[in-house]
């Protein structure tokens, strides 16, 4: 009788562990349906730029946002704003710039934060070529990648110096741009970050230096920008924003230890695009301090930025008709600067 008893006791209280276990997978199963998903496309390949976004998915912050993220890469460059303009993803990284030629075109996308908020690009040379300033351009073959914001870059730069752009021969090398520079096809190159390329170039031996832009008339940019679709804003403007909360965690961390927020990006990096350790921790020194400005906002962005790249690119004949720069971009970091 007491063996009986002792066996219905057990039965009760596994049934019970059972029970447990069964709420708590459905539990589980419960909260990974009440995410909510959101995608984002990167600019390019990951690299040390996204550890803020890696960071955040690796520590749970999406999902303590309620979001459920999908990263993406883009097989071609101009397919994030594409993409994010007719919704097929709910944001994307590009560029000010190009975020502006954009909307002169008619393209419905809008910056909702800054994610790197000063200019990467310059005119880069080798320093043993006699370049001091853009006006010894003159008689020079400067390379480019394909891009009439570019061709626009080199022409104020030159001009603002005294130089005459007639005299520079410039040449579309595609993105072959490092290239193009080690082995001398060209003189100088437009359009090679100081992050990437002057990192990877300095590294393999060469002695490089950048001219840069805004000491020669051409206005500081919001080099990287979240980037969505009006349609899409409209929609999701509180999932945006619960994104933004979790990428600002993530810099937080990065900021905090670059050492463990790289190595996170180390760990989910593309097969197809290996990742050198060395030249993503020095691009991450030099983009940290470029990424914010002191009591600012990650990710406010400022309307006379928008103003003044605006006006830069009328000024230059990349756009034909001025852009309205207040509906181009919108703040989800908690204030709306373009209301």
């Amino acid at each position: 009788m007491m063996i009986r008893k002792f066996l219905a006791i057990l039965i009760l209280a596994a049934a019970f562990l059972a029970g447990c276990s069964g709420d708590n997978d459905n539990s589980k199963q419960g909260k990974a349906k009440e995410l909510e998903e959101v995608s984002i496309m990167l600019d390019w390949y990951p690299n040390a730029v996204h550890a803020p976004i890696y960071a955040a998915k690796e520590k749970g912050y999406f999902e303590d946002e309620g979001l459920n993220v999908k990263i993406e890469m883009p097989a071609d460059t101009n397919d994030p704003l594409k993409l994010a303009a007719t919704g097929k993803v709910d944001l994307a990284i590009s560029y000010q710039n190009q975020l502006l030629l954009s909307r002169a075109e008619g393209i419905p996308v809008v910056s909702v934060a800054a994610y790197v908020r000063h200019s990467l690009d310059g005119i880069m040379y080798k320093k043993d070529s006699g370049i001091q300033s853009p006006k010894d351009l003159e008689g020079k073959n400067v390379g480019y990648p394909s891009t009439v914001v570019s061709e626009a870059i080199v022409t104020s730069m030159v001009k603002n110096d005294g130089g005459d752009i007639d005299k520079v021969k410039l040449t579309d090398v595609g993105w072959d741009l490092m290239p193009s520079l080690a082995t001398d096809n060209v003189d100088a190159l437009i359009g090679a970050y100081v992050n990437h390329e002057l990192v990877l170039l300095k590294k393999e031996g060469y002695d490089v230096d950048m001219l840069n832009l805004m000491d020669y008339g051409v206005p500081d940019n919001y080099e990287l920008v979240m980037v969505t679709g009006e349609k899409t804003l409209e929609k999701k403007r509180e999932s945006l924003e619960k994104f933004w909360r979790a990428v600002t965690k993530g810099q937080e961390l990065v900021k905090k230890d670059p050492e463990a927020g790289l190595q996170i990006l180390l760990n989910h990096e593309n097969e197809s695009f290996p990742l050198d350790k060395e030249v993503e921790t020095e691009s991450l020194n030099i983009l940290l301090p470029l990424m914010e400005d002191e009591d600012i906002p990650f990710g406010y962005q400022e309307e006379a930025v928008w103003e003044d790249v605006a006006n830069w690119l009328l000024e230059a004949n990349v756009i034909k008709e001025k852009v309205d720069h207040k509906k181009a971009f919108t703040n989800i970091t908690g204030e709306n600067a373009a209301d």
